[in-house]
């Protein structure tokens, strides 16, 4: 059975994947500059970025079943509680370090066609896959508690949907408002282009932090 303290674990690390620069990023500059099917394209573009994360993350669940299941409950306790341990730590002390960006980086489309929007996606998806740290640690969490695949299999679902939630949400007000998001979207298109880094930082010294406390357990 699925504890609820792993699910609200899981769950508050999916918010913090929420705030992504860059998925929001590129849909914040669609919504700015493309104005014939946007939302087909943009429901492309998103698509491929959940289902990129969901295939990567079954990949990883799985094998990372497969390695836990080479050694005895007692050692792979420890030595996975030991490996969370470290990796909480360096992320932890790496979030100060983290250089803070002051010039725009987010992913652009240099062409808006259906095709182009699952290529960004994808490219989107492969920058992105390496700092997804709340991402990695969720699957840490539900590997080490050695859930069926029928009881990790919709957790995983349901994370990447939260994954793309906020970016749904600007598109939807950006058709019941119209005109009224210009300004708005303007603004966020600066601050997440501003603020990336710094959203990167947070997300490592909160995941490490998670990572610590959750390794204590076993120690």
């Amino acid at each position: 059975m699925v504890s609820a303290e792993l699910l609200l674990t899981v769950g508050g690390l999916a918010v913090l994947d929420m705030l992504s620069p860059a998925t929001l990023g590129v849909t914040v500059y669609l919504l700015l500059t493309e104005k014939e099917r946007l939302g087909s394209r943009l429901m492309i573009y998103l698509f491929t970025v959940a289902a990129f994360y969901f295939i990567v993350g079954v990949a990883f669940m799985l094998g990372l079943d497969v390695l836990l299941a080479v050694f005895s409950s007692i050692l792979q306790n420890r030595i996975v509680s030991w490996m969370m341990m470290i990796v909480g730590v360096l992320l932890f002390i790496a979030s100060f370090y983290y250089p803070k960006s002051k010039k725009s980086d987010l992913p652009r489309p240099k062409s808006k066609s259906k095709a182009s929007m699952i290529a960004l996606g994808f490219t989107t998806s492969i920058i992105e896959v390496g700092l997804a740290f709340p991402y990695f640690a969720a699957i840490g969490l539900m590997s080490t508690s050695h859930l069926a695949v029928y009881q990790w299999l919709p957790i995983l679902a349901g994370y990447n949907l939260m994954m793309v939630l906020p970016p749904f949400i600007v598109f939807t007000l950006h058709l019941w408002l119209g005109r009224v998001m210009q300004r708005p979207l303007e603004r966020l298109r600066i601050k997440l282009s501003k603020n990336s880094g710094s959203a990167i930082s947070w997300m490592m010294s909160i995941v490490g932090l998670i990572l610590i406390f959750n390794s204590l357990d076993y120690l």
